[in-house]
């Protein structure tokens, strides 16, 4: 073997022997992820295509797909589908709208910012099932602070949640209250990681400010924009806490997202296996619209 190949072969050796010891070290924790994730979700997958309900709790014989056949019949499911894409697409849309422009805000401000990112952080740090009671409460049709302050004012209250009217929107406004935090401090955390240099060429080529946050603020926050979307966009989708809480699906079914109409199909339904074929309609659709919108908000200009 020439001196040439020996020198090669030695850093090669090298990095291998890292690359076992690194696995090493990773696989008692790549085990327990595997354990912890892998075994629900294949358990999950089984339901999908068995024939369990809790009236026959049994995975055998199984069915292949025609739990999920059953579920897309049912013309409830697909009023749940649309709801979800247009529960989803709102509150993201208004939590990123907002949350940017409170964050171009706070990024201008000097004195105290740390106490208006506390402020900010108390709602995010909240429960969203502490959040819904609190605000089940504010809106109630009768008792409810909100109706209150309507009825000062000489205008008579409304049923927030009781009404097909109001009870997709009045959820909507209580998530958006919530999550728009995380949001701000995604967006702000990105504002302030920016670099100077482009600002100070623009304005000394006399570039206006509305000129430079078009062209250069939305331009390089956009990878930063498109992780606090996509991370929103899961959370909306897979939104179940302030439903349960604040209107059950209702009334009728107004608010009836996939994920309620799963756990109703499941457990009110006794179906298992077909609230599991319905939970993984729902993760499909969560992954195509998150890698679909990754590569629409990250492509090069």
């Amino acid at each position: 073997m020439t001196d040439l190949a020996i020198k090669t072969a030695r850093p090669r050796r090298t990095k291998d022997r890292w690359a076992v010891t690194g696995w090493k070290f990773a696989l008692p924790g790549l085990s327990v992820i595997a354990i912890v994730m892998g075994f629900p979700l294949v358990y999950a997958v089984l339901l999908s295509i068995s024939s369990f309900t809790l009236l026959h709790p049994k995975l055998l014989p199984f069915v292949g797909i025609e739990n999920f056949a059953a579920v897309m019949a049912d013309e409830y499911f697909w009023n749940s589908v649309w709801l979800t894409i247009k529960y989803s697409g709102i509150t993201v849309t208004a939590e990123f709208l907002l949350g940017l422009g409170v964050a171009v805000m706070l990024n201008r401000v000097v004195r105290l910012k740390a106490v208006y990112f506390a402020v900010l952080t108390i709602p995010m740090a909240m429960s969203p099932v502490s959040v819904a009671l609190i605000w089940h409460m504010l809106l109630q049709p009768n008792l409810g602070i909100v109706n209150r302050l309507f009825e000062l004012f000489g205008h008579p209250g409304f049923d927030w949640l009781g009404s097909t009217g109001f009870a997709f929107w009045s959820v909507v406004f209580i998530d958006v209250w919530q999550q728009v935090s995380f949001v701000i401090l995604i967006l702000a955390a990105g504002l302030a990681s920016l670099p100077r240099e482009p600002y100070e060429a623009a304005a000394v080529d006399g570039a206006k400010e509305w000129q430079q946050f078009w062209y250069l603020t939305l331009p390089m926050l956009r990878p930063i924009a498109a992780i606090a979307i996509i991370i929103q966009l899961i959370n909306e989708f897979r939104t179940y806490d302030l439903v349960y809480v604040l209107t059950k699906g209702g009334p009728g079914i107004s608010t009836d997202l996939l994920s309620y109409f799963a756990y109703k199909r499941a457990f009110l339904g006794l179906a298992i296996n077909e609230g599991s074929a319905a939970s993984f309609v729902l993760l499909g659709m969560v992954l195509v619209l998150t890698v679909l919108f990754f590569r629409i908000v990250t492509r090069k200009a």
